[in-house]
């Protein structure tokens, strides 16, 4: 969508519809819309006020009022004004400004629109196969047109744009009064079992005139070639043109966008294209559902039906079974056959049964015992009460092992290090564990600005880089290539 100014800028023309005096100006409005259709374009105020105050609701309106009206509505542009100087022979009266007013033509559409809604529920949608069949004899006229005068092709033109436009918005309309609240509602009733059958045989009707001539209407477009859809489409263009219209500047790029837009609608709605489902397919579907849907709620209407006569039955059976009781012993027995238990107690355990035999009873099993507490916050069970057990001898044992372990990897780790330097480039072979340590090392260090870091022992140590060259690292799980840095441990001893 282009966003233009038009689109963007305030309808002032609709104000009048929703204003404090609206009940005043839409009279007026309507009134010079009457007249309009009559033919008479130009009022003057002495008429609006005269044709008012016939009306009950304007007994007490006056001349004022009604000029102050008028004004607000010049203002707004729903009424156009010219001075009237015809019957003028003094210059008193030229300066009083008698004016005559006409309605503006955005004020007739919109007033149009306004008829249409208010007669929106009395005259109501329909689907008309005869519109369909109209659209196909337009379409078969179509190659016939080629070489006809402008006024023909342009009147076969708009027959052929109003026909569709009434079916599309007929079908639009008809579609959504059956897919709105009101109509669900009322598909469950069995008042719509009444009416049903005249709904589907009305929308199949439609169905079959919309696949019968939606076929036809694609060969005809099909058999038009591009230079015949061409000269037609331009000879519209040229007609238009040469309507001659006052105060109205008409460009020739938006007449012929509104003409190739409009046909391009047509085909798509019949015909489709780029691979895509035409619309005449899509209501064609739509309606078929529709008609599933309405099947589906009669279908359940009757079930309901049905279900509610055979309750019935069953009940008024299941009441003599009760008067046939000889006391009130027997008729508890009976209902307890016919309804079960009043209020059953239902127990459920996760228990393994020693046979499988479907003729073991309950009673012949043993019992499951079940544990159970207190539904309350408060419930706390009981714990039982034990001395301090003496675990010295363990942890010291824990603690030599701890000590030992660590007393064996630093010497594992100090046969790597030769003169208080670990060169990464010069290691053997070794194990993931040892790889680990030694990275974690060096990660600490390259962390630090310095350079510098501790292990956990305290001893101290920096990087010393060798720019630019690398060193395969063996370990027994794989190889790993990284920078050849080397560690530098400091003190006079460097490592003990």
């Amino acid at each position: 969508m282009k966003v233009t100014e038009k689109l963007t800028k305030p309808l002032t023309e609709a104000k009048y519809l929703n204003v404090e005096n609206t009940d005043r100006y839409r009279p007026i409005v309507r009134l010079f819309y009457l007249y309009y259709e009559q033919l008479r374009y130009w009022m003057y105020q002495e008429e609006v006020y005269e044709e008012l105050r016939q009306d009950p609701l304007f007994s007490d309106y006056t001349m004022e009022q009604c000029q102050q009206d008028l004004a607000v509505l010049v203002e707004w542009g729903n009424l156009a004004t010219i001075q009237d100087a015809r019957k003028v022979s003094t210059i008193e009266e030229f300066k009083n400004k008698k004016f005559r007013y006409q309605l503006s033509e955005y004020s007739v559409e919109i007033e149009r629109m306004v008829v249409r809604l208010e007669n929106l529920f009395v005259e109501g949608a329909s689907l008309e196969p005869t519109l369909l069949e109209r659209i196909r004899l337009h379409f078969s006229r179509m190659k016939d047109m080629r070489g006809q005068p402008g006024e023909r092709i342009y009147g076969w033109w708009n027959d052929l744009n109003n026909d569709f436009v009434r079916l599309n918005q007929n079908y639009q309309d008809y579609m959504r009064t059956l897919n709105s609240v009101k109509a669900e509602e009322m598909m469950k009733t069995k008042e719509f079992l009444v009416f049903k059958d005249r709904l589907i045989e009305y929308l199949r009707n439609f169905v079959k005139s919309l696949q019968m001539n939606a076929a036809m209407i694609e060969k005809y477009i099909q058999g038009v070639d591009e230079r015949t859809c061409e000269e037609i489409l331009t000879s519209v263009k040229e007609y238009e043109l040469a309507i001659p219209r006052m105060d109205v500047e008409v460009s020739e790029e938006k007449v012929w966008e509104n003409i190739m837009g409009r046909w391009d609608s047509i085909v798509r709605w019949f015909y489709g294209g780029d691979g895509k489902e035409s619309e005449a397919g899509k209501v064609f579907d739509t309606t078929n559902e529709i008609i599933r849907k309405i099947t589906r709620y009669a279908m359940r209407i009757s079930e309901w039906s049905n279900r509610g006569a055979n309750r019935r039955e069953e009940y008024k059976k299941l009441a003599q079974m009760f008067m046939k009781c000889r006391n009130l012993n027997e008729a508890h027995r009976l209902s307890a056959c016919v309804f079960g238990i009043e209020k059953p107690l239902h127990l459920k355990a996760d228990v393994i049964r020693e046979t499988e035999s479907i003729n073991s009873g309950v009673y012949e099993e043993p019992p499951h015992w079940v544990t159970i507490q207190p539904r309350v916050r408060t419930y706390r069970g009981k714990t039982q009460r034990t001395g301090i057990v003496y675990r010295t001898e363990e942890k010291e044992r824990t603690r030599r092992q701890i000590l030992e372990r660590a007393q064996r990897e630093r010497a594992l780790l100090q046969g790597y290090i030769e003169g208080g330097r670990l060169d990464f480039s010069k290691l053997p072979v070794i194990e993931p564990q040892i790889r680990n340590v030694f990275l974690t090392w060096l990660s600490k260090a390259l962390e630090r600005k310095s350079k510098r870091a501790k292990t956990e022992e305290g001893r101290e140590y920096y990087i010393e880089e060798n720019a630019g060259e690398t060193c395969v690292l063996h370990c027994t799980d794989g190889e790993f290539t990284m920078p050849a840095y080397t560690l530098v441990f400091t003190g006079e001893e460097g490592w003990q």
